[in-house]
This record gives C-alpha cells, sequence and structure tokens, in this order.
C-alpha cells in the first residue's frame, strides 16, 4: 500500500482490493483498487469509485431481454409464439452509452387467408432476441418461425424456434370440423398439438421464470390455439400467452399477450381476430456500486440486495 515517488515514472499511489481496503481511511483518501480496475476515493463516509479518471475499466452486469411476442391467427387460429428470451450476464465498457429498442408485439390476424404478424426484435448490449412467430390461420396453415414458434392451423405445422431463445409451435388440424388449432411455443417448452379426445386447441408453451428483479417473474409464454364450432381453447402458456377462442364464446376474439413480457397473442376461433402478441421488455441488474444513473426512456429504477435493477418497459439508452 506504499507510495512511490519517481522523478522520471512520477507518482505511483498506493494500492489494494476491495477486500483490502484502508480501515481506518480519512477524507479524501485515494489509492488504486485492484478489484475494480478503478480510483477509490474515501469521502469521509464510504468509499466512491471514480470512473472518469481516463482509467479504462469496466464492469459485469447481468440482463434479461424478451422481444414481442407473436400474433394469433385468425379463423381456427394458431397461437402466437412468444418473444426470443436471453439471459446471462455481459461486460460493460464505463462512460459507454448502450442503446435499447423494445421489440412490439405483432398484431392478431384478421384475415382468414394470413398469419398473424410475427412480432419485433428487441436489441440491447450488441444481443438480439427474435420476435416470436405469428399463428397459423385457415387459409395460411403454417405457424410462422421466431424466437418461439407460432402454432399451426387447419392441417398446418408449427413454426420453429430460435435456438437458445424459444421452442416450436404446436400443430393444428382439419380432421374434424371444429378444427383445433396448435399453441404458440414458449420460451421454456414447446406449444401443445391439439387433441381430438377431447376436442380441445393446444396450450402455448410456457415460459421462463427470471429472478433479476429480486422476484420470480415467468416471461414469454406462448399464446393458445384456437377452435371453431365446439371444443375447448388452448391456454395461454404462463408468462404472458393470450387464451385462445372456445367455440362457447361465440365471436370473442383471441387473447392478447400480456405487455412487456413477450407473450403471445390467442388464436381466434370461428371467423374471430387472433390476440396481438405483448411487448418485449429488457431488465438490467447492475452492481450498485457501479451504477452511473444516466438513462433515457425512463426505465423503472428498483434495488434488490447488493444491485441496482433497471427495467425497460419502452426504448432507451444507460451509459454505463
Amino acid at each position: 500500500m506504499s507510495i512511490v515517488l519517481n522523478g522520471t515514472n512520477g507518482i505511483t499511489n498506493a494500492s489494494w482490493t476491495t477486500a483490502g481496503r484502508p480501515t481506518s481511511p480519512t477524507a479524501g483518501q485515494v489509492g488504486f483498487n485492484t478489484t475494480t480496475g478503478l480510483v477509490d476515493c474515501y469521502d469521509g463516509t464510504s468509499w466512491k469509485s471514480i470512473p472518469n479518471t481516463g482509467i479504462i475499466g469496466s464492469y459485469s452486469l447481468s440482463y434479461l431481454l424478451v422481444a414481442g411476442g407473436g400474433g394469433g391467427g385468425q379463423r381456427v387460429g394458431g397461437g402466437g409464439g412468444a418473444g426470443g428470451l436471453l439471459y446471462g450476464t455481459s461486460s460493460v465498457l464505463i462512460g459507454t452509452s448502450y442503446t435499447i429498442t423494445i421489440g412490439a408485439g405483432g398484431a392478431g390476424s384478421t384475415s382468414g387467408s394470413a398469419k398473424g404478424t410475427s412480432g419485433n426484435n428487441t436489441t440491447a448490449l450488441s444481443l438480439t432476441a427474435t420476435g416470436g412467430g405469428g399463428g397459423g390461420s385457415l387459409g395460411s396453415t403454417a405457424g410462422a418461425s421466431g424466437g418461439s414458434g407460432g402454432g399451426g392451423s387447419y392441417g398446418g405445422a408449427g413454426g420453429a424456434g430460435t435456438s437458445g431463445q424459444g421452442f416450436a409451435g404446436g400443430a393444428g388440424t382439419a380432421s374434424i370440423g371444429a378444427a383445433p388449432a396448435g399453441g404458440g411455443g414458449g420460451a421454456g417448452a414447446v406449444g401443445a398439438d391439439f387433441t381430438t379426445s377431447p376436442i380441445k386447441a393446444g396450450n402455448g408453451g410456457v415460459g421462463v421464470a427470471s429472478s433479476i428483479t429480486g422476484s420470480s417473474v415467468y416471461y414469454a409464454g406462448g399464446g393458445g390455439g384456437g377452435v371453431t364450432t365446439s371444443g375447448t381453447g388452448g391456454t395461454g402458456g404462463n408468462g404472458g400467452g393470450g387464451n385462445g377462442v372456445a367455440a362457447a364464446t361465440g365471436g370473442a376474439n383471441g387473447g392478447n399477450g400480456t405487455a412487456n413480457t413477450g407473450g403471445g397473442g390467442g388464436g381466434g376461433g370461428d371467423i374471430t381476430n387472433g390476440g396481438t402478441g405483448g411487448s418485449g421488455v429488457v431488465i438490467l441488474s447492475i452492481p450498485t456500486i457501479f451504477y452511473s444513473g444516466t438513462t433515457t426512456g425512463s426505465p423503472t429504477v428498483t434495488t434488490s440486495g447488493l444491485n441496482t435493477i433497471l427495467t425497460f418497459n419502452a426504448s432507451g439508452s444507460y451509459t454505463a
């Protein structure tokens, strides 16, 4: 911890690890922290890191990215696939601004000849979560591929999911009059296929539970499939998936995916529309000692233990 004075090479400050900081410091005391790669300064109450001294520094944060969910299909529509989900840790450079783009959910189909619209991508930290695939419809039977795949309609197959982000949608059938459709895939499981005994559309695939905010919450559930003349609609997957239309609900449209979960929209029934997919979200968990407080887009700011949590329900940025 000694200071070195050298007429040629300048001054070398004292250094320490975070655990080895001086136990009885005085206000204004400074030193180089070898754990963080930053200069520490004691302000008379606590140690503070100084990120803007010209030292190139970085730190790690945890992230969760969820893309927009796909829209449900129209007329025995397949459930929309959930938005792709990514989570992990990433190193960020101090002083660098990171742009965050939240993907919107795809619209439910309003035409029996068109699939539900696929969801939009969510991007942050040079990562891209892929929008969920739209559910199939009577005249466009296959579910679309995406972060998770949309459910198939009237004999169509479910769309494929993206590896590491979500699962495929379930299949629909044209072999019986009710024509139950497949459920949309979720981030945690495939969408279910139709069943004929009993007549039921496929449930949406379950999403993934994350505790990044400090409590366990499911994200990115697939939308349930719809049926027409008889039978039961599929249930949306845990994680914001919308329910599919059951025959008994008459002219109801498919349920919408929950906003900021990336849930897929539910499939429509007998000439009824599919539900809209839920919008995506980005959540960053940042060690509070490094949190800069510089953001755009008005994220929700909370704390959990030693971390500051930023929840971006709309696009914005964070400067590390």
